[in-house]
């Protein structure tokens, strides 16, 4: 596997509106292509970590190299142009405009991309929709189970085709066939693919389907596990 795009964090610390630190990691390596859970208790500082990986963090410190892209070091516009280009984040409360249907709502990125390649997003979010078990149709996502709603962001989150999926509790909504499905798609999607994939949850439905798990406690990355630990 090309490690081009392997995640290297090193003396990352983010601070919050008091100045005090709220995630501390000193070390922390991903191959390309890994699969990574990240678990630990509410508040623990999980989703402030998956934020800081996509350069969502506004007060953070240290390195986090994507390859040779640390996204610590660039300015906003920068990161966000990274962010568009190699990575996709499903997001715990799905964030879709409801009087959209499923393909408006996966395909999205197509209104911001370049002409060449609003084509190619919409292609591209049909099919892993298709994949999914959803239709394109023009039914607004208002109606939409949660199950639906989830495969619709994550049919959004992969219709760039990233190299890095980013997701923070991708089953918490769901039912336990529902989110089953969905994580068994989503690993399958990213592995078929070679993509990274970084998932927090607390669901050990998930821990179990990981390559290896990642223990955040009190803000602070304290340990790691394999996947059946």
């Amino acid at each position: 596997m090309d490690d081009a795009l392997a995640l290297t964090v090193s003396d990352l610390r983010v601070l919050g509106d008091d100045g005090r630190a709220i995630l501390t990691v000193p070390h922390l390596a991903v191959p390309q292509g890994a699969a990574i859970g990240i678990r630990g208790p509410s508040g623990a500082g999980k989703s402030t970590l998956l934020f800081a990986l996509a350069g969502l963090a506004s007060r953070a410190s240290g390195r986090v190299a994507w390859g040779t892209t640390d996204i610590v070091a660039m300015g906003e516009g920068d990161r966000a142009a990274f962010r568009r280009e190699r990575i996709g984040m499903i997001f715990q409360d799905f964030l879709l405009f409801e009087e959209l249907g499923a393909l408006a709502n996966a395909s999205l990125a197509a209104s911001f991309a370049p002409r060449r390649r609003r084509g190619a997003i919409a292609r591209q979010a049909g099919a892993t929709l298709a994949r999914l078990g959803l239709a394109g149709g023009a039914r607004a996502v208002a109606s939409f189970s949660g199950g639906e709603r989830q495969r619709v962001a994550v049919a959004r989150a992969l219709s760039t085709d990233p190299a890095i999926i980013l997701a923070d509790e991708p089953t918490a909504s769901l039912d336990r066939e529902t989110a089953d499905r969905l994580v068994d798609d989503l690993v399958a999607l990213a592995r078929e693919t070679g993509k990274t994939l970084i998932a927090v949850s607390h669901d050990p439905a998930v821990h179990r389907r990981m390559d290896r798990l990642v223990d955040v406690v009190d803000g602070t990355l304290a340990a790691e596990a394999p996947a059946d630990a």
